[in-house]
């Protein structure tokens, strides 16, 4: 079962949900000066770069209408007219791909070249062409569909199959849009942050005994949570009879907490503090090698105005969980309510979409 569109279409404040990488670009483009430089050079520098981040050209859709041409329209509703084309704005509709891997040590700062580890978090950063929204679309580790060139299984055995190049073919081949520009956060950062924060506040929906920290109960209601507590927060869904689904939305309240923190003015005029921020995140970034500083701080720049009302966050629509025909326990895409989703990518109509609130039905 879900929530009604109305009850569900919330909208959030910053939780575009990029968790300590969209914490870097906020912090980039709330200070300036030699300040700034230091900070930009240090992302520059620390941030492993990922060389080979996309799949061939060949297999790919192709990217957004470039500034001058002629930009591809909504599809029109049976009957109505087929609107007129336009003239696609002088920037282009961009798509960020986040994959959140909590490898646990086990890279050893490796996260370019990650295999053998699967994806705890994706998500696609929608990025409109006019800069006036944001929307930001999880989707379910265990969503089953086809992984280019090895069958069907969960989404999540994509990165660990064939590295970054396969998590992106297999994000652009089931949404039909390019991807832009995708990042590996190694989760384990989060721990860092929030003790460097003091801790986070979060209100708890849920009551639950921790599966990752024994003998914690983590209780419903106003929490204050360290580092070592908010990572078995996000990291729980033995707990929940939601399972993944409540998990990323544990995942969700635990990234709100910490950007809030982050853009607290108290935070942010304390060069210090700032700096060993910024120094704490970078080392469990990798990012292609065009999703520079010089990108990232261009973007904000963009998105300036962009304010509380205008930024979405929904899970990719699903039917349910199920079975596979090999006993993996596994997500059902919701294929008829996910062709709204596509077409809204591929048009940069996201906004007029309708998402509900995703169980496991």
């Amino acid at each position: 079962m879900t929530e009604t569109a109305a009850v569900a279409r919330k909208r959030h404040p910053w939780r575009i949900a990029w968790g300590v990488f969209g914490a870097v670009v906020l912090l980039l483009v709330s200070i300036g000066g030699v300040y700034a430089f230091t900070l930009i050079r240090t992302f520059d520098t620390q941030t492993e770069k990922i060389s080979n981040a996309f799949p061939a050209d060949s297999v790919r859709p192709p990217a957004a209408p470039a500034a001058g041409s002629t930009a591809v329209q909504p599809t029109p509703e049976p009957g109505a007219a087929t609107p007129a084309p336009v003239a696609a704005p002088t920037t282009p509709a961009q798509n960020i791909l986040l994959l959140g891997s909590d490898t646990r040590g086990a890279t050893d700062r490796d996260l370019a070249g990650i295999r053998g580890e699967r994806s705890d978090t994706i998500m696609v950063v929608h990025v409109p062409a006019d800069r006036k929204n944001l929307y930001v679309m999880s989707i379910l580790r265990d969503s089953w569909l086809e992984i280019p060139g090895h069958g069907t299984a969960k989404i999540n055995a994509a990165l660990s199959w064939g590295g970054v190049p396969l998590a992106v073919q297999t994000v652009e081949t089931l949404l039909g849009v390019r991807i832009d520009h995708v990042a590996v956060v190694d989760f384990a950062g989060f721990k860092g942050v929030t003790d460097l924060l003091g801790g986070v506040d979060i209100s708890n929906p849920i009551g639950f005994e921790s599966y990752h920290l024994k003998g914690h109960y983590f209780q419903e209601g106003a929490l204050h949570l360290n580092g070592t507590e908010a990572m078995a927060f996000a990291r729980e869904r033995y707990a929940f009879a939601d399972g993944d689904f409540q998990r990323v939305r544990n995942q969700q309240l635990i990234i709100q907490a910490v950007l809030v923190a982050i853009m607290h003015k108290s935070v942010l005029a304390d060069v210090g503090k700032t700096t060993s921020l910024v120094s704490s995140v970078t080392p469990y970034l990798a990012v292609d090698e065009g999703l520079t500083s010089a990108y990232l701080t261009g973007l904000a720049w963009e998105l300036r105005a962009v304010r509380e009302p205008e930024v979405e966050f929904f899970t990719m629509p699903t039917n349910g969980t199920g079975t596979s025909s090999d006993g993996q326990s596994i997500v059902n895409i919701d294929w008829s309510a996910l062709a709204a989703v596509q077409n809204g990518f591929k048009t940069d109509t996201l906004g007029a979409y309708q998402p509900e609130v995703q169980t496991m039905g």
